[in-house]
């Protein structure tokens, strides 16, 4: 059916003047169960379905979503499309629409090991009820919780220039925190990472995160955080655990590098960009020891697909090369305003929104030198893990992280638990001052489900991956800045 109603909305359409014209059809499922203190708390199943239709006319884009599939919705639909490109196009200052350069026929399939639809409820909260229930290490526990999300979704795109791509893609996830309270003072542990364990891939991912196996470590760290000392402040070494780095990355470096926000096409969340085009092959943005690419390939990535929402094959490119910057997250316009091809980073959050720049997979790719050995060389430092607060300035370059856990490092080893650990720099500086990265066996695929970006706004999963790394000189402690000292 698809087919033949996208061939009605594309005629519709080219009759009405349009240069291109692309419709999308999603239907989305989205699932979650949350069990908060021995309670199923969350039980939802939502499913939409719709397209969207986008008409370039005299180099303006307009975009218009319905759920309706009768032939006169879709006639209407596409005439709305229309008559915002031509509205546009009556005050635009300048041309900046392209129509993709190549059209795709293919289909795409999220590799899946195991169907969660095929996992009876029961069985998925048997799971979380006893999850839930080991966190609770003892009375300064108040607060377990433990959940399951999971997004499946089915994609078609037709182009007026004969673009046919079918997708079905399905990402999974899920996670565990326990919240300690005594002494005055309230402390959170999360597993895995510090939003859970997200991923694209079906039931594996859940079995992979072995919620139960690792719940009572979890609940046992929240308690002793009650009564660990407070990190200090000064300027310090750190090593920065494995999702950390996933958020630093997607804060300092995923935001920055879109290029629309370079540009000033979007300046909403924190922001326009540091990273300018005239600084593209002369800014060192990091250390040589630091490379990160664009890669919507990548196995178990959150935004791995065939293609993006504008019809543009999925590939892997670089953004750092070597410390310094090479490349930014692009959709087909932006990229044709600097010369460029776009490397597939546009995404819409379902059919009723215009696709835009995303980050997607932004991967720091691995060093030689095993987690361990990260502490080597280390007199006095600090290792920190799993984030639980940040702060960024609106061009993405002076930033605070706050984390829920860390531990001192005296003499190359990791010593006594310390808590709210935070540290703060500014990302040029800090990314310069990297010299280690954890090696493959510690590099792992962390996804985020809940990119907000845009308005109004849109919420994407990506995903960073990165090993644990290790920074000379930084400044840590809340409010402390190396000046001050």
């Amino acid at each position: 059916m698809s087919k033949s109603a996208g061939a009605r909305a594309l005629d519709a359409a080219m009759s009405l003047g349009a240069q291109f014209a692309d419709v999308r059809f999603e239907t989305v499922r989205s699932e979650r169960i949350e069990v908060r203190n021995g309670v199923v708390a969350a039980l939802a199943d939502a499913s939409s379905s719709g397209y969207g239709v986008r008409a370039l006319i005299d180099g303006s884009w307009g975009f218009a979503g319905n759920d309706d599939p009768s032939d006169t919705a879709l006639d209407e639909t596409a005439a709305r499309a229309c008559a915002i490109a031509r509205a546009g196009a009556s005050i635009a200052r300048q041309r900046v629409g392209f129509p993709p350069p190549r059209a795709y026929v293919d289909t795409y399939r999220t590799p899946v090991l195991r169907d969660p639809a095929g996992v009876p409820l029961g069985e998925r909260v048997a799971l979380l009820l006893e999850a839930e229930r080991l966190l609770h290490v003892g009375s300064e526990v108040m607060v377990g919780r433990a959940w399951i999300d999971v997004w499946s979704t089915v994609k078609e795109l037709y182009s007026s220039s004969g673009a046919q791509i079918e997708q079905h893609l399905l990402q999974s996830g899920c996670g565990v925190q326990a919240m300690a309270v005594g002494d005055g003072d309230a402390q959170t542990r999360t597993f895995p990472g510090d939003i859970g364990l997200y991923q694209s891939g079906g039931w594996e991912i859940v079995e992979k995160a072995r919620l139960c196996e690792n719940a009572p470590r979890v609940g046992e760290e929240a308690v002793a955080l009650l009564r660990a000392p407070q990190c200090p402040s000064g300027t310090y070494d750190v090593v920065l655990g494995g999702s950390q780095m996933s958020l630093q990355i997607h804060e300092s470096c995923g935001h920055p590098a879109e290029l629309d926000r370079v540009m000033g096409w979007e300046a909403n969340f924190s922001g326009t960009s540091f990273l300018e085009i005239d600084q593209l092959d002369r800014l060192h943005y990091g250390s040589p020891k630091v490379t990160i690419v664009v890669d919507n390939t990548l196995p178990l990535g959150m935004a791995t697909c065939g293609y993006d929402d504008e019809g543009t094959k999925s590939t892997r490119s670089e953004i750092i090369q070597s410390g310094l910057l090479v490349g930014y997250e692009m959709s087909n316009d932006t990229a044709r305003a600097i010369g460029r091809e776009s490397n597939g980073c546009v995404r819409a959050q379902s059919w009723a929104y215009t696709p835009i720049i995303r980050m997607c997979n932004l991967s720091l790719l691995p060093g030689d030198i095993p987690f361990d050995n990260l502490f080597d060389d280390v007199r006095d430092g600090l290792y920190m893990e799993s984030n639980r607060s940040w702060s960024i300035d609106d061009r993405r370059l002076n930033f605070q992280f706050g984390c829920e856990i860390g531990w001192e490092i005296k003499n190359g080893k990791r010593g006594r638990m310390l808590k709210n650990p935070t540290y703060a720099g500014m990302t040029p500086q800090f990314w310069g001052s990297c010299d280690a990265v954890g090696d493959a066996s510690s590099w792992f695929a962390w996804g985020t489900p809940n990119c907000g970006k845009g308005e109004p706004i849109q919420i994407g999963r990506t995903t960073q991956a990165a090993a644990p790394a290790r920074f000379r000189n930084v400044a840590v402690g809340v409010g402390y800045s190396p000046a001050a000292s």
